[in-house]
């Protein structure tokens, strides 16, 4: 039973292409005029479209009535025309095929199912229900009136189109015509459903929020476009005089539009941005409108003037008209947008105020985001600034932001260049009007740059500032307890040793008087032991890097209790650098023995461009973490203070490799 229901739409939708073959065999078999070619486009193009996004629909959701409407609906067209054809082809004898007197009557009749299956979208779409119980006798009126009409003509008409052999109407019944007003009335009704279906749409707008109303905006697009065509007709006519291909062509188009729009409104009414679309459509109307008057008038005067057939006048139309173009959409478009799109107007109004501010020095791009809030009517709007080379976002102040939106907001994307410049947080009711959230943001890209370049070197300076305090406060540290371990252990018993050196120089005998320069000499060696102590605990300068970095992490891998293969490939290195790539390798020595039981430890140091390269891999247990207070934390702070970069590979039972880069270009 499944499968039956999946097989039918198919087979409806196959009857449309089967039956327009039909007619164009039929056609063929001779006629007093052949089919025009553009006809048959436009009459195939007419009912596949809406077959086809009626199947599309369909697949979606096999008991969307919209999708059936679109369906089924050009299905009685499509027999229209093949009765049509058959009503006026011919056989090899020149006779008229049998039967071509009752062809021709029905397919004269079936001409209201041109607005049938419109007007039934327009009374339920788009959930397939009518705007409420109140509609349905009208619903009912206007249906039935449709299928009067056809009853009408099938019944009332006399005689055939000579085409179709000029013969009487099989089905004809005397009498009827006395109901002639009667028709004329049902006639009015099928006409006054147009209006109808108008206002069902307009009636459900006005109620609709949200996904609804996209859905409706979709609609009344598509639909007026039937009016919008018609008066290009019209202008066509008077410009040029011949219209025949064009009415078709304008009418089969806006079916063809208000199928794909509905199409579009029912399965991705959020993909394309319908209010601009509504919005261009109304500027190029009026454009037109304008464009075609000033023409006629130019055309129209002259003439008058210089006499009719002159090339004058036309030629000075033209010149006008594609003079006027440009200046005349700019004023149409800004005419437009302030009656039909006020919020956009306004919006982008107040956002191109805020950016022509910046640019004199009254705002500061950091107002960015308070403006976007005013433009978009969004007090709860927040805008986080993605930072270069990273993953993390910032606020217009520069504070690091966690990206975890609130559950009831939403995010857009801003992009410039195809890059991600931030992430403006908002009302999910603003994703409802794509057309003002897109053009404001658009129009804010220049500010929410500026304003990300300024916050990014926020960041920047709130981590050198911090990195900087840091290795303030662990060297002052440092020095504090190398001051106090020296003070209080190897200063005091230089100090002990000096002061015995004087007692035992002044308890010295007459005859040893002459030992008393070797006790001077002896006390100022001991004086300057504790200076340099002292001058030990300021600097915590290794004297060994006096000789280089090789001679420093040479002594360095000798003292170790692992074996240390040290590599170095450098010289002539900023003091700075080679006091950071020293400290690097011992601490990265210190963690390996001591925390991570290695057995063996590699070193290298090399220019790699103009950066110092140091690289320490050991084969211990790995794991090693860069947090808090730890050594490690600490060369990385000393590293990013000399503008470099740490990186930490430790898997857990695979070893550490750290690996510091230190610019070094002299």
């Amino acid at each position: 039973m499944t499968h039956t229901r999946a097989v039918v739409p198919f087979a409806v939708a196959a009857l449309i292409p089967g039956l327009l073959v039909l007619a164009g065999v039929l056609d063929g078999l001779g006629t007093d005029e052949r089919i025009p070619i553009w006809a048959a486009v436009l009459l195939a193009v007419g009912l596949l479209t809406p077959a086809a996004v009626g199947l599309v629909i369909l697949r979606r959701g096999p008991r969307n009535l919209i999708g059936w409407i679109l369906l089924v609906g050009p299905v009685p067209i499509a027999v229209m025309a093949c009765l049509e054809v058959y009503a006026r082809a011919r056989g090899t004898d020149g006779a008229f095929l049998p039967g071509n007197d009752v062809a021709g009557i029905l397919s004269v009749a079936l001409w209201p199912t041109f607005y049938v299956w419109p007007l039934a979208i327009a009374f339920v779409f788009p959930d397939g229900h009518l705007p409420s119980r109140r509609w349905r006798w009208p619903a009912v009126a206007v249906f039935t009136a449709a299928g009067l009409v056809i009853a009408f003509v099938l019944v009332g008409e006399e005689r055939l189109d000579p085409a179709m052999g000029g013969g009487a109407n099989p089905f004809r019944v005397e009498g009827v015509d006395v109901l002639l007003p009667l028709f004329w009335a049902i006639w009015g009704v099928l006409l006054a459903g147009l209006f109808l279906g108008a206002a069902a749409v307009v009636v459900r707008y006005r109620r609709a929020r949200g996904v609804e109303r996209l859905q409706l905006k979709w609609l009344a697009w598509s639909a007026g476009l039937i009016p919008l065509g018609l008066l290009v007709c019209a202008l066509s006519y008077l410009l040029v005089g011949d219209v025949t291909i064009l009415v078709p062509a304008v009418l089969v188009g806006a079916g063809v539009c208000m199928s794909v729009s509905v199409g579009i409104a029912v399965t991705r009414h959020g993909l394309y941005e319908i209010d601009r679309l509504v919005n261009r459509t109304l500027v190029y109307a009026v454009l037109t409108l304008a464009l075609g008057a000033v023409f006629v008038v130019i055309v129209v005067v002259s003439g008058i003037a210089l006499g009719r057939g002159s090339m004058v006048g036309t030629a000075l139309a033209t010149l006008v008209v594609a003079l006027a173009a440009a200046p005349l959409r700019g004023r149409v478009q800004r005419g437009v947008d302030r009656r039909f799109a006020r919020a956009r107007y306004e919006g982008l109004s107040r956002v191109r105020a805020f950016e022509d501010a910046v640019r004199r020095g009254a705002e500061e791009p950091e107002g960015v985001e308070q403006a976007l809030r005013d433009a978009l009517g969004d007090d709860s709007l927040r805008l986080w600034l993605r930072l270069a080379r990273s993953e993390r976002h910032a606020d217009v102040q520069g504070a690091i932001v966690d990206r975890a939106a609130p559950a009831q907001a939403s995010r857009t994307i801003v992009e410039h260049h195809g890059d991600e410049i931030a992430i403006i947080v908002h009302a999910p009711l603003l994703l409802t009007r794509p057309d003002l959230l897109r053009s404001v943001v658009d129009a804010a890209t220049l500010p929410i740059e500026l304003a990300r370049l300024r916050a990014e070197v926020r960041v920047q300076l709130a981590e050198v500032e911090a990195s900087r305090e840091r290795l303030i406060r662990a060297g002052d540290d440092e020095r504090r307890r190398l001051e106090r371990d020296l003070h209080d252990g190897a200063q005091q018993r230089l100090v002990s040793l000096g002061v015995s050196l004087r007692r035992m120089q002044r308890s010295l005998p007459r005859e040893a008087r002459a030992l008393v320069p070797a006790f001077d000499q002896a006390v100022d060696e001991v004086g300057q032991a504790i200076a340099d102590l002292r001058t030990i605990a300021a600097g915590l300068r290794p004297p060994r890097l006096d000789d280089g970095l090789a001679a420093a992490l040479g002594d360095l891998a000798r003292s170790a209790p692992v074996p240390v293969v040290v590599r170095v490939e450098v010289d002539d290195l900023p003091p700075p650098v080679e006091l950071v790539a020293y400290y690097t390798v011992c601490e990265a020595i210190t963690n390996a023995v001591k925390h991570a039981s290695a057995t063996r430890v590699d070193v290298e140091a090399l220019i790699e461009g103009d950066h110092l390269t140091v690289r320490v891999r050991d084969d211990g247990r790995g794991g090693a973490v860069a947090r808090g207070a730890s050594g490690l934390a600490g060369i990385a702070d000393r590293v990013g203070a000399q503008g470099g970069r740490l990186h930490i590979d430790s898997p857990a039972g695979a070893g550490t490799l750290l690996e510091a880069e230190l610019p070094c270009a002299s």
